[in-house]
């Protein structure tokens, strides 16, 4: 089922377009990498897929669009790159703040239940996270900072998962596990995870698809995916 999808779409921020002629589509139960170097437009691509940009021209699915299997909308959890810039005195605790994702899925007068505080635990406990989870975040590392972040999208139980840089500031050894561990978000839980990355060779065992953003003779960037491009596809291993 397709969760995503982008057809001829152009987008810019001035008067000349950073995007253009983007065909994309995201499918159900895929773990993709979208990957390009600095100023490739990665995050303005990401805000184009979810909404929070309009494209100028072309077509747009956006995942909450797209039902499930039952019926429902798809839920989509979202970190922004900058997500876990927080200063030394945010007063949060770390509790308060992954768990805040679980009323995502609530009635705006909803209790935090014993399920609640299972879910937050066990997620905190896969990003390497339970033992501070009564310490305040700004105390936090800035990749202990990342982790909490990405505990608090995976809360709300995604369909989709959509990350901007989710590694940054995580030692090798912690980005590996952060893999694995959306390795099994995609293969056991079924989710679908879009991932910017620098680090694509570190991905690569575990991806399906990569959507790298190429810049045009002209100078704006092009979508090349499986589809529209082809020879920029590196399989799974």
């Amino acid at each position: 089922m397709e969760l995503a999808a982008m057809s001829n779409v152009v987008f810019g921020y001035s008067d000349f377009p950073c995007l253009e002629d983007v065909h994309l589509s995201i499918a159900q139960g895929e773990f993709v990498a979208i990957v390009g170097p600095n100023g490739a437009a990665k995050t303005t691509l990401l805000k184009l897929m979810l909404g929070l940009l309009k494209p100028w021209s072309g077509e747009v699915m956006y995942p909450v669009a797209a039902k499930q299997g039952d019926g429902t909308k798809t839920r989509v959890g979202y970190v922004p790159q900058q997500m876990a810039a927080f200063n030394s005195g945010f007063p949060s605790k770390v509790m308060e703040f992954v768990r805040s994702g679980r009323f995502v899925r609530k009635r705006w007068y909803s209790r935090w239940n014993v399920e609640d505080r299972q879910v937050v635990e066990q997620v905190l406990k896969q990003v390497g996270m339970w033992s501070f989870w009564d310490s305040r975040i700004g105390e936090l590392s800035g990749g202990q900072k990342q982790r909490i972040c990405i505990a608090r999208a995976l809360v709300q139980e995604p369909d989709l998962l959509v990350l901007d840089e989710p590694t940054t500031g995580m030692d090798k050894e912690s980005r590996l596990a952060f893999y694995e561990l959306m390795d099994e978000q995609v293969k056991m839980h079924k989710r679908t995870v879009v991932i910017v990355t620098h680090n694509l060779e570190e991905v690569l065992p575990k991806i399906d698809r990569v959507i790298e953003l190429k810049r045009k003779e002209g100078g704006d960037w092009k979508c090349c995916t499986t589809n529209s491009c082809s020879g920029h596809f590196w399989p799974g291993a």
